[in-house]
């Protein structure tokens, strides 16, 4: 089992770091596999080298080591602070530089939204920013999103949302881990082809 947080925290402590760790614990305790299971990537610590991808068309070792951790997970948490009612630019970066050097990285990825916020009113960047992005890059997007706004913190609707949130990522984490040790023509989700609206609109 391989769980990876990607965390777009800025601060140290960051509440976005602290959700992505909450998320990762109950999905590792959810799935069996344990705390040895989870990788955290800290985008801040990249921020360079996810610039320099742009300006030089190929990832330096720290972002490409980070690459092959996320493109070889079972399973995705992703968590993000809310700017100007999106995601922040740094997160958004990162996955563009992903998907510039592998367009197939996250492809029938199962993927656990998240995201951090001064106030609830901002609770719908799950919905409108980052199910959108996920779901363009092609990955598995879990039903459940967290948003934790800065009175959610100890209240036991976040820990109910984490919970639920986890076992999903778990369930779709696990059934990875199964066909990794089945018979290869045995498919799986990420083995299915992800159609576009154009093709699931003539049936083909």
């Amino acid at each position: 089992m391989r769980i990876v947080v990607v965390s777009a925290g800025l601060s140290v402590p960051s509440s976005t770091r602290l959700l992505g760790d909450r998320l990762a614990s109950a999905a590792a305790e959810a799935s069996g596999a344990g705390p040895g299971a989870v990788r955290v990537v800290e985008l801040r610590d990249l921020a360079v080298e996810i610039a320099h991808t742009f300006t030089n068309g190929f990832p330096g070792p720290a972002l490409s080591e980070a690459f092959d951790a996320v493109s070889g997970a079972d399973g995705l948490i992703v968590v993000t602070p809310v700017f100007s009612a999106s995601y922040s630019g740094l997160f958004k970066s990162f996955f563009d530089a992903l998907s510039s050097t592998d367009p197939e990285a996250l492809t029938g990825m199962p993927v656990l939204i998240a995201a951090t916020g001064g106030s609830a009113r901002h609770s719908l960047v799950l919905d409108h920013a980052l199910r959108p992005l996920f779901s363009y890059l092609r990955a598995v997007v879990v039903p459940t999103g967290v948003y934790a706004a800065s009175e959610d913190w100890g209240a036991e609707g976040l820990d109910a949302r984490i919970g639920r949130a986890a076992g999903e990522l778990a369930a779709w984490a696990t059934d990875a881990v199964r066909r990794r040790a089945a018979p290869a023509d045995v498919p799986g989700p990420r083995d299915v082809p992800v159609l576009t609206g154009t093709q699931t609109a003539l049936g083909g």
